[in-house]
């Protein structure tokens, strides 16, 4: 479609890319109805001023030019929510910056800043900063002032450390720092939010250490994913299996004593761990009455599970010892009250 079509079919959207411009047409800021505007790949170095008519405009494409600075206009259009300034010759922002409320993506990759630009201070949507391929070699301390940031990509800069600050931007969701020079990376799973980070061609080999939810991309990654997913694998197989044996009636197995069930029989269950060879009698229960004290008989501990049939009796041991091959139980004093469960 040629470009006077493009201007007489009232569509919101209107792509003027890679068309060749040095300058607008003038015909563009006239355009009241536009939502998106893409002019990248062309040859702009400015815009006019009567681009602010555009109020409108939500999506704004410059990237591919050749501006050495924000156009002023661009300032004013205050309901802008995508922003893309990338691949010009940008060294700094302007401070009218701060008018685009409304903006929460802005790109200024491939440009030429050497320090973090503290305008995007008072962006208080702006969740996705892209400003990779750029000449940064810190980030300033106050950068967690940016607390609506998800996505921060800062591939391709000059970072020789890593920078500590991001530590403290608990709400980052994905961080890019490829092609840096960090040799040494800190633990990052006090970024609870964190899903993706990507840390490929930095001189080292191993991954940092993140949450169990996040996604890494670098040298040694694929196979430390492997390993965490044959991890998780095992968990849910364990799990499955628990439930198959709950659903088919049978108590999972644990070591140790599992469980006193209610009835007005009082059952403890144990599994038996076979470590011990060594086998040892079980001493009496021992009812306590006015009269003195009663021997009762005992049930023999066969590794199944232990039944008392006298109702309304009060039992107290000090110690139970369970027989089975190996396995020797000496735990804390268990009671039985009166008509109930322990």
């Amino acid at each position: 479609m040629g470009v006077e079509e493009l201007f007489e079919s009232g569509d919101p959207v209107l792509d003027l890319a890679y068309r060749k411009f040095k300058r607008l047409p003038s015909r563009v800021c006239g355009l009241l109805h536009l939502e998106k505007l893409y002019v990248c790949g062309n040859s702009l170095r400015t815009l006019p001023g009567s681009i602010s008519q555009l109020q409108g405009l939500r999506i704004l494409a410059l990237d591919f030019n050749k501006m050495e600075d924000v156009p002023p206009a661009v300032c004013q259009l205050t309901n802008l929510t995508r922003l893309y300034l990338g691949s010009n010759r940008l060294m700094s922002l302007p401070p009218e910056l701060r008018n685009l409320q409304s903006l929460r993506c802005l790109w200024v990759e491939s440009n030429y800043f050497q320090s973090f630009p503290q305008e995007l201070y008072d962006l208080p949507n702006l969740k996705s900063l892209q400003i990779g391929d750029n000449r940064l070699k810190a980030l300033p301390p106050d950068l967690p002032r940016m607390e609506a940031l998800r996505g921060l990509w800062l591939y391709g800069n000059r970072f020789d450390s890593f920078p500590r600050v991001l530590l403290r931007m608990e709400n980052l969701e994905i961080l890019d720092l490829d092609r840096n020079k960090i040799s040494k990376f800190p633990s990052l799973r006090r970024l609870t939010a964190l899903r993706l980070f990507s840390y490929d061609h930095n001189p080292v080999k191993d991954p940092p250490k993140v949450g169990e939810e996040v996604l890494v991309v670098g040298e040694g990654a694929a196979e430390f994913l492997e390993a965490r997913e044959a991890k998780e694998r095992q968990r849910k197989a364990t799990e499955e299996e628990a439930e198959e044996l709950a659903l088919a009636g049978e108590e999972p197995v644990i070591h140790g004593i599992l469980k006193n069930s209610s009835s007005k029989q009082a059952r403890t269950e144990a599994a038996v761990t076979m470590e011990d060879t060594d086998v040892k009698e079980e001493e009496p229960l021992v009812k306590e009455e006015e009269e003195g004290q009663v021997e009762l008989p005992f049930t023999e501990y066969d590794g199944a599970e232990l039944e008392y049939d006298e109702e309304g009796v009060e039992y107290e041991t000090e110690e139970l010892i369970c027989e089975g091959e190996g396995f020797e139980y000496e735990g804390e004093e268990l009671e039985y009250d009166r008509g109930t469960s322990a």
